[in-house]
């Protein structure tokens, strides 16, 4: 298993729609960076954003989510407030190959403000948006800047296709779009 460079990228989103849409460059004059880079990607995120609150007073439970958990804000710059979450999608759709695993990192200019962003992996034959966990560690009100760059995508290549993909098993997130919440099988 290798890690792919900007040239195989290229060519996989160019020919195989891997990456929708695509950037060739790594496009950062005054804002957070986005696009091809030498060894990734980095992803944007779009303006929709869910912002955990505790208004409600729920009990956050990955098996029973629920959304009155969140606020939905649709803007240009999102606040998540003081030692909180939000959740937020990618403006690029995903396909992955079938040899190929992604992982999603933070970027250092958000990491460097105390805003983490969760290391994500994409599965072998995933498809969707992804949802974005940005987590504020700080005691103060962090700025989150959307259709900027917000993280990195790596891409791990492996000898060969895997046996059984996401799609294969219909992943529970597979062909996601927008900001999708917790959610498990249920039998």
């Amino acid at each position: 298993m290798g890690l792919k460079s900007d040239k195989w990228i290229r060519k996989m989103s160019r020919e195989h729609g891997m990456i929708t849409p695509f950037s060739e460059d790594l496009i950062g004059k005054d804002i957070v960076s986005y696009g091809l880079s030498s060894y990734g990607y980095d992803i944007r995120v779009a303006d929709e954003f869910k912002i955990f609150t505790n208004i409600n007073a729920e009990v956050v439970d990955p098996k029973d989510f629920n959304e009155n958990n969140v606020v939905d804000f649709k803007g240009d710059v999102c606040i998540v407030p003081p030692n909180s979450f939000a959740l937020a999608r990618t403006i690029e759709y995903f396909k992955m190959p079938s040899d190929t695993l992604a992982i999603c990192l933070g970027k250092s200019t958000y990491a460097r403000c105390g805003i983490i962003v969760n290391v994500t992996p994409f599965e072998p034959g995933f498809e969707g948006h992804i949802t974005i966990e940005i987590s504020n560690t700080t005691p103060l009100p962090a700025k989150i800047y959307a259709n900027e760059g917000i993280a990195q995508v790596l891409f791990f290549q492996g000898d060969e296709a895997c046996e059984t993909t996401y799609a294969d098993r219909k992943g529970k997130y597979q062909s996601q779009t927008g900001i999708t919440l917790p959610r498990i099988f249920k039998g």
